[in-house]
């Protein structure tokens, strides 16, 4: 059987999937910097962030989700919620 050319799907050689590395924080100050990102995430679906605040942007994330998750749990709790 012949061997064809399948399609890697955004995979590399070792099968893991590809993601653009840029530091977003000098992309954000091109004036078409936003616009390049999106294009990217369209097509590729995913942008890394390679940049020094990466970390702390990823720790205000994980925050966020925290305190959502304690206002859902407040809010499920009450004796008569909005949705009954």
């Amino acid at each position: 059987m012949s061997e064809r050319h399948k399609p890697h799907n955004g995979r590399d050689g070792t099968g893991n999937f590809r993601v653009k590395r840029v530091d977003l924080d000098d992309v954000e100050t091109d004036p078409d910097g936003t616009d390049i990102v999106r294009d990217d995430v369209r097509a590729g679906g995913a942008v890394a962030d390679t940049g020094a605040l990466a970390g702390e942007r990823a720790a205000e994330i994980g925050d966020a989700i925290a305190e959502d998750r304690e206002n859902v749990k407040k809010f499920a709790k009450r004796e008569n919620p909005l949705w009954r």
